[in-house]
């Protein structure tokens, strides 16, 4: 259960992907500490799924938008403003993984992991930071929190759009902390192994179709590259989103913070 103390009462925070795993794990963690809300996503159904979970528990706004769509994006913050206040806090979560060998990469297919999990994340951020710099101006700390992917910190094979795509994270994450070290906004990327999500069944699916291996098999295989064995859970994930909007994290800036059960360690 995350911590009841609401240390970010009245803040505004943002979550894009936020209707199922990660997203609406850390959507639940906000709602704890106190934050208002708005959920982004693809789904109507879904959001509504999660915002009437959380409604009952503090003030939630809904906003049905594909981050490739940079002027839907800008459309949705200024709904965001307009409806919750300033923005305070925004967690760019929303992504997307394919795996093929790189013979196979077609320009599509890296276009739509770079668009998703790159262009996407600086669509939000870039919509959403002029409202974060007026509320940080006068005296309310901004936090955004980039959820990349140890594929942000090392190679994997089989998924080179998306490593390369997350690298680019890491890296907008530092130049913008360093942009931002005296305005009063920190930002930081979570990069999580292997996570117990519907990205991770379907890779599981994947696996199973090309190799024959039973779904036992494949999520075993997946959970082997966590030295603990098993899969990263959301709520882990969660909880380092709210460490990080904490009043105890202000120096903590420009970091890519590996989830992964010691995986990069070794």
């Amino acid at each position: 259960m995350p911590n009841n103390t609401p240390f970010l009462q009245q803040r505004h925070a943002v979550v894009t992907g936020a209707s199922r795993g990660i997203g609406a794990a850390i959507a639940r963690a906000l709602t704890f500490a106190g934050a208002h809300l708005t959920l982004i996503g693809r789904s109507r159904d879904s959001l509504e799924i999660i915002a009437a979970e959380l409604r009952g528990l503090t003030r939630v706004h809904t906003e049905v938008v594909d981050i490739t769509d940079n002027t839907a994006v800008n459309l949705a913050m200024q709904a965001a403003e307009q409806a919750l206040g300033p923005i305070n806090i925004l967690v760019n979560n929303a992504g997307q993984a394919i795996s093929q060998p790189f013979d196979k990469t077609d320009l599509a297919m890296w276009q739509t992991m770079i668009t998703t999990n790159l262009t996407g994340t600086y669509s939000c951020t870039h919509a959403a930071l002029p409202s974060m710099l007026k509320a940080a101006s006068s005296g309310t700390p901004g936090r955004i929190i980039h959820v990349a992917s140890t594929a942000g910190l090392q190679g994997y094979a089989y998924v080179s759009a998306y490593t390369a795509a997350k690298h680019g994270v890491i890296g907008l994450t530092r130049a913008l902390a360093l942009e931002l070290a005296r305005k009063n906004i920190t930002v930081n990327a979570i990069c999580p192994g292997f996570t117990d999500t519907d990205m991770v069944r379907s890779a599981i699916e994947n696996i199973v179709a090309k190799t024959g291996k039973t779904a036992t098999q494949a999520r075993e295989a997946l959970a082997d590259r966590n030295p603990q064995k098993q899969l990263v859970q959301p709520e882990e994930i969660a909880q380092t989103v709210l460490w990080l909007c904490g009043p105890g994290s202000a120096a903590i800036n420009g970091q890519a913070i590996a989830i992964d059960g010691g995986e990069l360690a070794g």
